[in-house]
């Protein structure tokens, strides 16, 4: 069986899906792999280094779509524009792994379906124990957090620890995290790390000792929390009258917060608006705000996804691509996670694609001309078949 990789094609995207050092256990496995020239180079990886862990390189991009497998770290709705130049280059039979965005762009897995490939969204990839190694979303998110302080170190008019120096003590920076999923938690140690005094909020007391375990203060709301956990500890969406006497709450913390990080995102849906206009305001003077949520419309009120944004006297960034910032890392955590997904789909070297087994099933979007998932297809207004995937659980990072 031939693995084909990718360069990737969506705008500002520097990670790779498989990284040289992945070759060596899809070989074991039987598996050739051919990499596209340059598909890794924007991540620290040159071509050498894939060639001598005995990958065939492919200067043309349509001699890698002659793959049984192509692996990718955007496809269909994760690549919405540029992808739409490899629809005709795919084949029926042939297998798509990559992040595709299926809950927020579901009209792209059509398209694609219709090629008559076989499209795995690692995106849906179940929060199970047995799947922890190939959860992308997770792996991610740890990139993400860990990012977005640095950005907000950089952008913040002050130093993040106590300095005590021969010109006066220096206070520390206080950092607010909201929302203490991966991504927020990846955020918490990070800013402890830089010195800062860190404070998190998360609708799910379950986290509370995890945050203190890092050494951040949990921030309680006399909020009724009920119903904000789904059975796998992940945050569910609340309702709008919810998150108004969260604000209000809220408002009071961010008046004594020099850099905030706002982490809250459902897949497939509008981000809450946590941070209002009003709230911004009441910040102190050059205080800023890093939305990791800028890509679903932002938890601040004010972000401008890919932007920097400056209001009064508070500066709000919104990224919408924190991994691809730190590509080297981020495609090894994420060439982990699709070779497992991969080797896990084979039984003596070819593929087995065992309905019965949650990941495969739960994963799967698209077979044989349909789109088989069933979030995607009531999404899109269609019927799903009987052999689709199962409903997953609405989480955030």
């Amino acid at each position: 069986m031939i693995v084909g990789v990718l360069k990737e094609s969506f705008p500002g995207e520097r990670r790779v899906a498989l990284v040289p050092a992945a070759l060596p256990s899809l070989a074991k496995a039987g598996v050739d792999v051919v990499v596209q020239q340059g598909a890794g180079s924007l991540a620290g990886y040159p071509d050498d280094q894939y060639a001598a862990k005995g990958a065939q390189m492919a200067q043309d991009r349509k001699d890698v779509f002659a793959a049984d497998v192509l692996l990718s770290v955007r496809a269909a709705g994760a690549n919405p524009e540029a992808g739409v130049a490899d629809l005709e280059r795919l084949r029926p039979g042939q297998v798509v792994i990559g992040m595709a965005d299926p809950l927020g762009e579901p009209g792209a897995a059509r398209p694609v379906a219709d090629t008559g490939v076989t499209l795995f969204a690692l995106e849906l990839m179940p929060r199970i124990t047995r799947a922890q190694s190939m959860d992308v979303l997770s792996a991610m998110a740890t990139v993400a957090g860990y990012r977005a302080v640095l950005l907000g170190a950089i952008a913040l008019p002050k130093m993040f620890p106590m300095l005590m120096t021969a010109a006066g003590t220096l206070s520390p920076a206080r950092v607010f995290i909201i929302g203490a999923g991966v991504a927020g938690l990846q955020a918490i140690a990070t800013a402890r790390r830089l010195g800062a005094v860190v404070s998190a909020y998360d609708v799910r007391s379950a986290v509370k000792e995890q945050v203190q375990s890092l050494g951040a203060k949990f921030v309680e709301f006399e909020l009724d929390a009920a119903g904000a956990e789904d059975q796998g500890g992940y945050a569910r969406q609340m309702d709008e009258e919810f998150y108004r006497k969260q604000r209000e709450m809220m408002a009071r913390v961010l008046a004594e917060t020099d850099l905030v990080v706002t982490t809250a995102a459902v897949p497939g849906k509008k981000a809450p608006t946590l941070l209002t206009k009003e709230m911004v305001a009441g910040m102190p003077v050059g205080s800023v705000v890093v939305d990791l949520a800028a890509e679903r419309g932002g938890n601040c009120e004010l972000t401008q996804p890919g932007k920097t944004v400056t209001e009064g006297n508070v500066t709000i960034l919104g990224p919408t691509n924190l991994p691809a910032e730190v590509p080297y890392h981020a495609s090894q955590m994420y060439a982990k996670n699709i070779t497992t997904f991969l080797l896990h789909l084979l039984s003596d070297g070819q593929l087995n694609l065992d309905l019965t087994d949650e990941i495969t099933r739960d994963t799967l979007v698209a077979r044989d001309g349909k789109v088989v998932h069933p979030r995607v297809c009531e999404l899109l207004g269609l019927q799903p078949p009987s052999t689709g995937g199962a409903d997953p659980e609405e989480t955030s990072p």
